[in-house]
């Protein structure tokens, strides 16, 4: 009886130190992208256009002479791959963009589209975008997230 009253309140504790770990990361992301929108500097090289570049290293599962995609490092479901315009053109965000960028936006969602074939997402998928610091966003080079290999939840944040 008492080893079974510990492995519950072990289980418990384990439970609430993932829920406090969630909320932190949460924290965490909102905090960064927050400083992001203060402090980067939206026309110089980002971390994409290093990755683009080469001279960051990336797992890149996908490219052709428009678009990159490579795995997220942070990884929120079994397969998330980070998809972006190698050319930024002034494409920080989505909601920055204008008629010129109709072509690369269309591009982006096909590319997305081959992208989780390649991967073997059938049963579907998820496609996230994410603009400006409410949005959660850190990196201002426009860029997709493609998210799928397990039963995504609704509504995701």
């Amino acid at each position: 009886m008492l080893h079974q009253l510990g492995s519950e309140v072990g289980t418990k504790s384990c439970v609430l130190l993932k829920f406090f770990s969630v909320v932190k990361a949460k924290a965490d992301e909102e905090t960064a992208a927050k400083a992001a929108a203060r402090t980067t500097d939206k026309s110089s090289p980002t971390i994409f256009d290093k990755i683009v570049k080469k001279e960051i290293p990336a797992t890149i599962v996908y490219e052709d002479e428009k678009v990159l995609a490579f795995r997220d490092i942070n990884p929120q479901a079994p397969v998330h791959v980070v998809l972006i315009p190698k050319d930024r053109d002034g494409l920080t965000q989505l909601s920055k963009s204008d008629p010129r960028h109709k072509d690369i936006l269309g591009h982006l969602l096909y590319s997305v589209k081959v992208i989780a074939d390649q991967e073997g997402l059938t049963d579907g998928y998820r496609v996230v975008i994410n603009d400006g610091p409410n949005g959660c966003q850190s990196v201002y080079h426009l860029h997709l997230h493609i998210l799928g290999g397990r039963q995504l939840k609704w509504p995701p944040g």
